[in-house]
């Protein structure tokens, strides 16, 4: 395919997700500058999108990249499915819309490790003036952004069983799950606007495809960083034909976890043992490209419903009718409307698991629900300690990458997710379940031991959508980004999304990951120096809450 030369920008962002959307529109607000933003993906538009219930139906669609993991060993030598959004607005327009930002440990932690300006009191005030929350402002919340953050319009009864049941377990309820405290049930805030999903694209894209100053081509997928010696000067990319962007200033990498290190080693940057493999010639020589991949890993106790009250019947005429008149009822729903934070290990300091309650079946992503009506506990671990890759299959941009999850190669993450079962059960137990609990369908009445349930865990655990980790921030000799997120090694060039995380938040990365793409774009603006590195070997961050 012969490639043609294109126009030339000032910068170059490749990905609109929930990092690209926000460092376009912060970009664009000086009307000096001009950006061209790349998307592999389709737009936004569409009903699935912005009907809040029906998230997973847009999972194995023309706007999810649907990869699948390498078999892998630790779980029953499964190949995992993770979506990840091919959209505008990327995975935030086809999340679970949970607002959550996270531990103030997680921040402090991403401090320690040489990283200036990401402690939790340098983000804070980055978060509040991103948020337009429906409480309105405090010493937690911000009034007045672009990203709407609201309440439940609906909550399942079911979900407040979820709460009572925790109660009476003895855990404490939480209003507020970004406020002093993160223990604890409650319910939680979502990324809606009167009842619709509100993304990345929603919150600053579509203010900033006002403005002249920007382009934005969909259906374009990245192949290749153009550079000039060390410096990236444009990015190839496939838009039918093969086209060429020049970048005046900086290219933007904000692929996400998978994407991002994909195209940085088909551009010769990233480990030269690898990237020599495949014939790709070495510009850059980083070693942890593609490694630190991590994510939230969970498991499912499910039961049947003995009442019709499940989100089974969200889509009635009466709940469709009352969604399109009156944005209400239950196709607001983001699914799991409720959840918690829990100290599994007493000698923790944080809360070292996540639950995701669903009122209604949620059994392999949605696609083996069993008839019916039923309720699904999801415990999540969040301090995981495996560490899986992200490596190329072959020096062809349009095939996937290979990804090697390894989500439970620690045994560590096995037993706190064998514990979270327990916890689930427990719950389930409880008087506020009485009036609808019916049969256990997973891991069923003959599951019982230990060894029973550690089996059922490696057969049956999934990640829950939240990879980050795999161009790692920070200054020693295995980041890949410094503090300000420019990459080792070249020039005019940054990595601006959730493959930066040194390591994961506690809880759901949305969030965060816009965090990123506000902290990146005041980086570009700022044009602060580089850090040295330091010497030695490298530092990834350990648990949060390891005491």
């Amino acid at each position: 395919m012969a490639t043609v030369e294109g126009t030339e920008f000032d910068y170059i962002i490749v990905g609109a997700g929930s990092g690209g959307c926000v460092v376009a529109e912060r970009l664009t607000e000086d009307a000096d500058v001009t950006v061209l933003l790349l998307e592999a993906g389709e737009t936004n538009r569409k009903r699935e999108v912005q009907i809040p219930a029906a998230f997973w139906k847009l999972f194995k669609t023309s706007r999810d990249w649907a990869y699948q993991t390498a078999p892998d060993p630790a779980a029953d030598d499964r190949s995992l499915f993770w979506p990840r959004g091919k959209m505008l607005g990327g995975s935030s327009s086809m999340n679970c819309m949970i607002y959550m930002r996270g531990n103030r440990a997680d921040y402090d932690g991403w401090a320690e490790f040489g990283n200036d300006g990401w402690s939790f009191d340098d983000v804070l005030p980055v978060f509040l003036a991103a948020e337009d929350n429906q409480r309105g402002a405090s010493q937690y919340h911000g009034a007045g952004g672009p990203l709407h953050v609201s309440d439940l319009r609906y909550v399942n009864p079911l979900s407040e069983a979820f709460i009572e049941a925790g109660i009476e377990a003895g855990l404490p309820a939480n209003p507020d799950f970004n406020g002093p405290s993160q223990e604890g049930v409650g319910k939680y805030q979502v990324t809606q606007w009167r009842g619709a999903r509100w993304s990345a694209a929603d919150a600053y894209l579509r203010p900033a495809r006002k403005r002249p100053n920007l382009t934005v081509r969909t259906q374009a997928q990245a192949t290749r960083i153009v550079f000039e010696g060390a410096r990236a000067a444009g990015v190839e990319y496939v838009q039918g034909s093969r086209l060429v962007a020049r970048a005046r200033r900086e290219v933007v990498l904000c692929g996400g976890a998978i994407n991002s290190p994909q195209l940085l080693m088909l551009s010769g940057v990233g480990p030269a043992d690898h990237l020599r493999e495949f014939g790709i010639p070495v510009l850059a020589d980083l070693p942890g490209v593609g490694q630190n991949l991590h994510d939230h890993a969970g498991c499912t106790a499910v039961y049947a419903c003995t009442r019709p009250v499940s989100l089974a019947s969200a889509e009635s005429p009466r709940n469709i009718a009352n969604y399109l008149l009156r944005r209400r009822g239950p196709l607001t729903s983001n699914g799991p409307e409720v959840g918690g934070f829990v100290r599994m290990r007493p000698n923790w300091s944080l809360s070292d698991l996540q639950f995701h309650f669903a009122p209604a079946y949620f059994v392999e992503h949605g696609f083996a629900n069993p008839e019916g009506h039923g309720f699904t506990f999801l415990p999540t671990l969040l301090e995981p300690q495996s560490r899986g890759s992200i490596t190329l299959r072959s020096a062809e941009p349009l095939e996937p990458p290979i990804i090697q999850a390894r989500c439970l190669e620690a045994s560590s993450d096995l037993e706190v997710l064998v514990d979270g079962l327990k916890l689930s059960r427990a719950l389930a137990q409880t008087h506020a379940f009485d009036a609808f609990r019916g049969k256990e369908v997973l891991p069923g009445d003959d599951v019982r031991s230990d060894t029973d349930l550690a089996a059922y865990v490696r057969r049956s655990v999934e990640t829950v959508y939240h990879p980050v980790g795999t161009c790692r921030m920070g200054t020693d000799t295995d980041a890949v980004v410094d503090p300000q997120l420019r990459v080792y090694g070249v020039t005019g060039l940054r990595v601006i999304d959730a493959s930066a995380m040194p390591a994961i938040t506690h809880g759901n990365t949305n969030a965060p990951s816009m965090l990123i793409g506000e902290k990146g774009a005041a980086a570009i603006r700022g044009a602060g120096r580089a850090p040295a590195r330091r010497s030695g070997t490298s530092s990834p961050l350990g648990p949060a809450g390891q005491e």
